[in-house]
């Protein structure tokens, strides 16, 4: 099971928390420190879309309106941080820590 976020974002931590505690084995990967490849960003877009972009971000907020129009590939690939946290591989994948994401990857496999 791979966590992508960033270690200092609560609700990764939150989720990592959870998972450990329902016996689960998460590994982080960190993507400040080990960026995501062109193949994982076109992967991750293709399952989540647009709602990859975390536009409530302060990175968002700092973003030119050229950048902002940019191809989500392209933003997420420049900006790291602006992937919508976390993106856990485990049971499926999944994006954020909603209920359903909680639901999905905390089960049994």
């Amino acid at each position: 099971m791979i966590v992508y976020g960033i270690k200092t974002c609560g609700t990764v931590q939150k989720a990592l928390a959870a998972l450990h505690e329902a016996g689960k084995d998460p590994v982080l990967r960190d993507v400040r420190k080990e960026p995501l490849s062109a193949e994982e960003i076109a992967e991750f877009e293709a399952a989540f879309g647009d709602k990859l972009v975390n536009r409530a971000s302060m990175t968002w907020r700092k973003l030119s309106e050229e950048e902002r129009a940019l191809p989500v590939a392209d933003l997420i690939a420049a900006h790291p941080t602006l992937m919508k946290r976390p993106v856990i591989r485990g049971n499926g994948l999944t994006l954020g820590w909603t209920k359903d994401a909680q639901a999905t990857q905390l089960r049994s496999a």
